[in-house]
């Protein structure tokens, strides 16, 4: 049998029992490394984690004339900016629709050549994400963008200028395009609304080490004031919370126990409190953080999303796993993602019982209120699971198919797992390592 790295046997249920690490956020380090392309020298990146969106933005980089080589630790990159030159566009191309982090590269490269080429942009597909604010945005800042086929062109006919902006939502991505264009813009920029995740406040400070001032408000008003120049950082980056929660409903979900090494209380505390609540159990050290599942029955939760304080939406589909296990109705309200729980069919398909409603449930309206999307859940069990064929939807479902095809009596064939390389680093040695009874076809591998 020729082996296929895109399938994967599962063979549930199985404690998954052991210690895995958890290196730099998805979320941040393919930014921080865009940040380096705004210094005048060389930046070091430290706790790196060996993800396709790194190896995509690193590819991006070097077409770029940007140097990237292993620094002197492991997880350590070094990226000389000196040298930045226009890259191929057939070049650029070729990375498009495997990553949404080249529309971050617009403010650095129209600082640094004053052109950038932007493809056609991948991602999940969990619900709207328009890069059509981005776009606005670069424009407030005197950019002059023009639709082409294969793409937007960008330029800047002058030095980009400090703008007001007000976000519709706190997001997360048009928050790290505005500061990286804003902080080498002439004059002050103002932008209110803003999110303000740890991997938000991470790159505030990768660009306060090159030189950058930026003042963070508490009422979610962030303040750039513009320099001529910055040099480069050294930084190790923070790590990642929500592969560290993942792996904490992966516990919970197949009765397991796991320890979590570079996992920190402070980016986790409202999952940790939620994840308390649903009869989970957890003990934290200056290492890291063990979770297990502690016997007993879990319990049900109303549970609803949002940006930063909030429960992470990147929290929510690992965890109703494991509320599929749970005595009782469960409410899950979705507001940051209008398609994010499109992932419950497939668990329906093993043996959960889950009912998709378009109206708001267990909370406060949300901007999908009135949309017709299906955005609100609920969750009855406990049920058993079943092994199935999945196919993977994106990258945060996909983990959560893998935990339900652990927790699943019998086994599951997992299609698409190439996906989970996005944003988990090395999770197959890291299934191995916890005792998980995967193979691919045609070769065993625990």
């Amino acid at each position: 049998m020729t082996v296929n790295d895109d399938v994967l046997l599962v063979h549930g249920g199985t404690p998954l029992e052991g210690e895995i690490r958890v290196r730099g956020a998805k979320n941040l380090v393919p930014k921080a490394m865009v940040a380096a392309l705004l210094g005048s020298e060389p930046s070091r990146l430290r706790n790196v984690p060996d993800i396709r969106d790194v190896r995509v933005v690193r590819g991006l980089l070097q077409l770029h004339g940007v140097t990237v080589r292993p620094g002197e630790e492991p997880g350590e990159l070094v990226l000389d900016p000196t040298r930045v030159e226009s890259a191929n566009v057939a070049d650029i191309d070729a990375h498009a629709g495997s990553s949404r982090i080249p529309i971050l590269f617009c403010g650095p490269l129209l600082h640094r050549l004053g052109h950038a080429f932007i493809p056609g942009l991948g991602g999940c597909d969990i619900g709207g994400r328009p890069i059509d604010f981005h776009f606005d945005v670069l424009r407030q800042f005197g950019a002059t963008i023009e639709k082409r086929a294969d793409g937007q062109y960008l330029e800047a006919p002058q030095r980009l200028r400090g703008t007001k902006i007000r976000l519709p939502y706190p997001s997360v991505g048009a928050t790290e395009q505005v500061l990286l264009t804003a902080v080498l813009a002439e004059g002050v920029t103002e932008l209110s609304n803003a999110a303000v995740e740890p991997e938000i406040e991470d790159l505030i400070c990768v660009l306060q080490k090159m030189g950058a001032i930026i003042a963070m408000d508490t009422d979610r008003t962030i303040r750039i004031t513009g320099v001529d120049k910055l040099g480069g950082y050294t930084h190790r980056a923070l790590p990642d919370r929500l592969e560290a929660a993942s792996w904490a409903s992966a516990a919970l979900a197949t009765n397991g126990n796991i320890y979590v090494r570079g996992a920190q209380q402070r980016s986790m505390m409202t999952f940790l409190n939620t994840y308390r609540k649903v009869g989970g159990a957890f003990e934290i050290d200056d290492e890291g953080i063990r979770f297990w599942h502690p016997g007993g029955q879990l319990k049900s939760i109303a549970l609803e999303t949002d940006v930063h304080p909030g429960f992470q939406t990147d929290w929510q589909q690992p965890l109703v796993v494991a509320l599929t296990q749970a005595t009782g109705l469960s409410i899950i309200h979705e507001t940051v993602y209008e398609s994010r729980l499109g992932f419950t069919s497939a668990l329906n398909q093993m043996g959960a019982h889950i009912q998709l409603y378009r109206e708001c449930l267990g909370g406060s309206a949300c901007r999908f209120g009135a949309r017709n999307f299906l955005h609100s859940a609920v969750v009855s069990g406990p049920t058993k699971l079943q092994g199935a064929d999945l196919v993977i939807p994106d990258l945060r479902g996909g983990f959560s198919y893998l935990i339900a095809a652990l927790a699943a009596e019998g086994t599951s064939r997992v299609h698409g797992i190439d996906l989970i390389n996005r944003g988990y680093e090395n999770f197959m040695e890291k299934l191995m390592e916890l005792g998980a009874k995967v193979e691919l076809p045609g070769k065993a591998l625990g």
